[in-house]
């Protein structure tokens, strides 16, 4: 990709860091330098959609038609400053930048074929004010910059945010997420092919609350799309 003259000055005048190793990116890279890029471990879980690490998850909890994510997560690793970054940092550049990476990587293996629309994971209007943007909707948008796929943001919400999951076993993650989404819109979705993105698939218990509402419309087929996957 070519880069303009203005992105050279203005990377020049503000120069932008790697949401990894925290380096100076060069003008033709986004998000992650090309060094934290060639040593980030990929899952390949998008060769195989259908059947993986992550989609197993999945199976007998909501009807799950395929499932990836771009590299695996490991908390307090290089990698998670990109998350941290992604969260808590108001990095919505590099959302949108990551977006993008992992749409351009799927779509050269039709992950994307047959789907009808992105959903960005919902969060609080109390959390989306606190944080300012919520993450999954600026992935979602830089997926969209890829795919042209629009996005449904009005179709689920989040009822309620009973604290982060970080520090849960599998249990108490069902549980804290029980009954925490609603379906507002089913007419949207129905007989639809829905995207569901989320930033990071650690015991998947959000998704499976989340999509398991989804289904509640007529006739709905989810597929999941996370940018992490937490190793176990």
């Amino acid at each position: 990709m070519k880069t303009s003259f203005w992105t050279k000055l203005f990377d020049l005048l503000s120069p932008r860091q790697c949401a990894i190793c925290g380096g100076r990116l060069s003008a033709n890279e986004s998000a992650i330098c090309s060094t934290c890029m060639l040593h980030m471990s990929y899952t390949d879980f998008h060769l195989t959609p259908t059947d993986n690490q992550m989609v197993r998850l999945f199976w007998g909890q909501f009807p799950v038609e395929r499932a990836a994510s771009l590299f695996y997560y490991e908390p307090k690793s290089e990698i998670s400053q990109l998350i941290y970054n992604i969260k808590y940092y108001g990095r919505v550049d590099v959302c949108e930048d990551m977006g993008r990476i992992v749409a351009n990587y799927f779509n050269k293996h039709q992950f994307f074929e047959g789907i009808d629309a992105i959903i960005p994971m919902p969060i609080t209007l109390k959390r989306r004010w606190h944080r300012g943007y919520n993450q999954s909707l600026m992935i979602a948008k830089g997926i969209q910059s890829v795919t042209l796929l629009p996005i449904y943001n009005d179709v689920v919400k989040r009822r309620h945010f009973h604290g982060s999951q970080t520090d849960k076993n599998q249990r108490e993650r069902r549980e804290n997420v029980e009954g925490a989404f609603q379906l507002v819109n089913g007419n949207r979705v129905a007989h639809k092919h829905i995207l569901l993105v989320d930033d990071i698939t650690t015991t998947g218990a959000t998704i499976i609350a989340c999509a398991s509402e989804l289904c509640k419309a007529e006739n709905v087929k989810v597929s999941v799309l996370t940018l992490g996957y937490t190793k176990t």
